[in-house]
């Protein structure tokens, strides 16, 4: 079974001395999710990913996600996660990450095939991800997905492996990464290094999730090439094939949709105050005139929506504020050759006694707001 070297790393849990081992009671699913869970085991035992226990402290239900047409098996780790205290280590911010990669000539985008169980459960500790299901009691050899840390440990393990490409021709997101090349004669020798590398850790590919050497393409939801920074069109259409919401949970369905793409909408808050209010459980649900104004005016605005820029370090960036009655704004900017052009928009709505602040006051608020989301540009 190939897989990271656990001389280089592997997951250790770092359970709580006092922590009590946890069994949970078994829970009993429908025929058709059994035959899926045996099928997926079976294969998981083929591939030497887990093991049969038994004598276990920790046990474990499975639980299925949906996933598609199809389900997606999980372990419900919920009981072990509280015993183990939270690894600090540090999972890269996604919007600089898609900041630094905006610009570039060519980009590999791929994906690490079962990403996490590429990396080996420490010996001491395989025993405690043990789980149950109808055809007996399993453990994990290597990472599974659900535990509290596995996130760390990969982002860690990648540091390790990548740390003399990353941030200068390879960026990451846990198992999501991407080569990038400012100058597209540079991409193969790029490549060429990620890969040796690679191949020495014995790191594998997903082929179906990868993509190699093209101008543009996904990454962490967001659309990046040359161009710049373009809003994921699923996200976009997801809002343009909405109908005039009916219901609190429809307006609450489009708020999060909005919110998704609150970095390329201006004003974002201010625009959608009408939907605010009548989310607010006082007032009954009424789809108002200046509600389906204001959905429209989205539409519009989503029907071609700007290319944000990247900061690049040392020049000169703009940031304008905006105060209205019931939110504040902000809009980052950078000029080259006389024109300005978008990096970052923030927004946020006024709760409360924030609504009656003076204008100072606002304004001071908008700087604070901007400042906590727009620190790294500065």
């Amino acid at each position: 079974m190939p897989g990271i070297d656990p001389n280089l790393i592997c997951h250790k849990l770092a359970v709580r001395p006092d922590a009590k081992p946890i069994q949970q009671k078994k829970r009993y699913m429908a025929a058709d999710r059994r035959d899926f869970i045996r099928k997926e085991t079976a294969t998981l035992l083929s591939i030497k990913h887990i093991r049969p226990v038994i004598h276990v402290e920790w046990l474990a239900n499975v639980v299925l996600a949906p996933k598609g047409d199809t389900w997606r098996m999980c372990v419900d780790y919920s009981d072990l996660n509280k015993a183990c205290p939270m690894d600090p280590y540090p999972v890269p911010r996604i919007d600089l990450l898609v900041d630094e990669t905006a610009g570039c000539e060519l980009l590999s985008f791929m994906d690490a095939f079962r990403g996490y169980h590429q990396v080996f459960m420490h010996p001491d500790d395989a025993e405690k991800t043990a789980f149950v299901t109808a055809d007996g009691v399993y453990c994990y050899i290597v990472m599974p997905f659900g535990l509290r840390n596995a996130m760390a440990t990969f982002q860690r393990m990648i540091g390790m492996l990548f740390k003399d490409v990353l941030g200068k021709t390879m960026e990451a997101y846990v198992d999501d990464i991407l080569i990038k090349s400012k100058k597209k004669e540079d991409h193969v020798q790029d490549m060429e290094r990620v890969f040796s590398i690679m191949e020495k850790a014995s790191m594998r590919l997903n082929p179906k999730k990868c993509a190699f050497a093209v101008r543009g393409g996904k990454f962490l939801g967001y659309m990046m090439s040359e161009r710049g920074i373009e809003p994921n069109p699923e996200k976009v259409k997801a809002i343009m094939d909405m109908e005039a919401p009916k219901n609190l949970k429809d307006v609450q369905r489009l708020t999060g949709r909005l919110a998704a793409l609150s970095r390329f909408l201006s004003k974002l808050a201010d625009k959608a105050i009408p939907f605010f209010q009548i989310m607010k459980k006082a007032n009954p649900f009424q789809w108002t005139p200046e509600c389906q104004t204001a959905f429209e005016d989205f539409k519009v605005y989503l029907s071609s929506p700007l290319v944000l820029t990247k900061a690049d370090p040392g020049e000169r960036l703009y940031m304008y504020l905006a105060v209205a009655d019931l939110a504040v704004s902000a809009a980052l900017l950078k000029e080259s050759e006389g024109v300005q052009r978008p990096i970052y928009f923030v927004s946020k709505a006024l709760n409360g006694p924030e609504t009656r602040y003076t204008l100072m006051e606002k304004t001071i608020l908008a700087l604070i707001a901007s400042i906590k989301r727009l620190a790294p540009y500065f």
